[in-house]
């Protein structure tokens, strides 16, 4: 019992870790999918750099969309925000409701940095797209010192059909391996080195230590938890109570629910403040009192 409570722990703990580990193997997965099924470089001039860059990004642009359309803090700022433009920055305070939204938009970019490294270590779309390119600069570097049936055949080198000798489509083949697999691995060292130096930035201008930052954050899994929780049970209560009163015909029993401006009031953003000792919009909601209107919070849970 002991070891599967330790290891429950373990996962519980690094679920961070192990879900971007299941992010990144998705997108090898996807990759070798689209490289060996879908992608069929057309091997002409006219076509290779309009379908390999297709290939090459608009897999990453699917992926922001998607990680923007399933991101929560975007939609608590922007939901209702037609209505109430004030509501997604709140007197005017443009700097806080910048850096909520570049937050929200590095936390979208994960995914798509992600396919676009791994698409470029495999080389598969780059090459084609590279290939297809009549820029003159692009042909001098790979055709220099060669004759001009390389740069009339470089399009039909990914297809390994051109009419160059084998050892020429080979090295040609290589030389456009080699740069996308370089710009990969130059798009991961500065993604690492941002990340490393954003999250020095981070926790340097930290409010709070390192063991209250990382209580606050168990605090918030554990409130979202139980929030969806009670929301489900009193979801379904009410649910219930409503369709005995129109099925048996009768009053339907009184059920507390919380005002429109009390989900208003626990729906903005958040950030933890020294002179109060709150960790949330909940928290605060509550600890002030139901009828009691907090100034607008500026937290990020």
């Amino acid at each position: 019992m002991d070891f599967f409570q330790t290891a429950l722990r373990f996962f519980t703990n690094q679920k961070n870790t192990i879900g971007y580990s299941f992010m990144a193997l998705m997108t090898i997965g996807g990759e070798r999918i689209f490289s060996i099924f879908t992608f069929q470089c057309p091997c002409n001039r006219q076509q290779n750099f309009v379908y390999g860059l297709t290939f090459l990004l608009s897999p990453g642009l699917v992926l922001l969309v998607l990680g923007l359309f399933f991101s929560s803090k975007l939609w608590r700022l922007y939901t209702g925000c037609c209505l109430n433009p004030m509501k997604l920055c709140a007197k005017g305070n443009y700097c806080n409701c910048f850096q909520d939204l570049f937050k929200i938009f590095i936390g979208a970019l994960v995914a798509p940095i992600m396919w676009l490294c791994v698409a470029l270590l495999n080389g598969t779309f780059y090459t084609c797209a590279v290939s297809g390119m009549d820029e003159h600069f692009v042909l001098n570097l790979f055709c220099k010192n060669k004759t001009m049936r390389c740069q009339q055949e470089l399009a039909r080198v990914p297809c390994r059909k051109s009419n160059l000798s084998a050892d020429e489509n080979m090295e040609l083949l290589l030389m456009l391996q080699s740069q996308s697999q370089i710009l990969g691995w130059c798009i991961i060292i500065i993604s690492v080195v941002i990340g490393f130096l954003g999250t020095c930035y981070s926790n340097c201008r930290s409010e709070v230590s390192y063991l209250q930052l990382t209580f606050w954050k168990r605090y918030i899994e554990k409130e979202n938890e139980q929030f969806d929780t009670f929301a489900g049970e009193y979801a379904s209560k009410l649910a219930e109570r409503n369709s005995r009163s129109f099925f048996e015909i009768c009053e339907p029993e009184k059920f507390p629910l919380p005002n429109h401006k009390a989900w208003e009031e626990i729906s903005t953003l958040y950030t933890f403040s020294n002179s109060e000792q709150y960790y949330s919009t909940l928290q605060k909601y509550v600890e002030r009192g139901h009828g009691e209107s907090p100034k607008r919070p500026v937290l990020d849970p």
